[in-house]
């Protein structure tokens, strides 16, 4: 039987590495932090304020990807961390040789904005929350995953995940 991977999902600044953290403790499942994934070209271009492209992001989903199956063909269940923004980018993690769920992190942009306001560190500036926003297509009912919503604290948004999810 296939692993499972939770993708937790979201724009830049709505809690993906918190939740995915929690997640990945609760379940005792193996965390990885899709920021990893992208080529220097890819840090560069989002440093200097310039959004990816299609293009851009195609090498890094597929390494995602590859990373999400070869964990599979281990037996390790996953959660990894993925703006994965559209649903042709979904399709792409979709892939992996495992059942991969999305976990969407869905707030109003002014919460998001306050919360990126005060990151430090982080290589993807506020300014392209606009642009990540524009991109985002929100899970549709045919997708395997759930939205929830980013107002609660942490471990609430975790329970909440979970239980939606049929997980222990």
């Amino acid at each position: 039987m296939a692993t499972t991977c939770l993708v937790v999902m979201g724009v830049s600044g709505a809690g993906k590495t918190t939740i995915a953290e929690l997640l990945a403790e609760r379940l005792g499942w193996q965390l990885a932090e899709a920021d990893e994934f992208h080529p220097e070209a890819n840090i560069d271009k989002m440093s200097a304020g310039i959004p990816l492209t299609d293009a851009d992001r195609a090498p890094w989903l597929a390494a995602i990807r590859d990373w999400i199956t070869t964990k599979d063909a281990l037996g390790r269940d996953t959660v990894v961390t993925c703006s994965a923004l559209k649903r042709s980018y979904r399709a792409i993690l979709g892939e992996a040789e495992s059942r991969v769920r999305f976990v969407f992190l869905s707030g109003g942009t002014e919460l998001i904005a306050s919360r990126l306001s005060r990151r430090s560190g982080h290589f993807m500036p506020p300014d392209l929350l606009g642009s990540q926003v524009g991109d985002l297509e929100p899970l549709a009912a045919d997708e395997d995953g759930i939205t929830v919503d980013i107002s609660a604290p942490p471990s609430e948004i975790a329970d909440t995940a979970l239980r939606e999810l049929g997980l222990p």
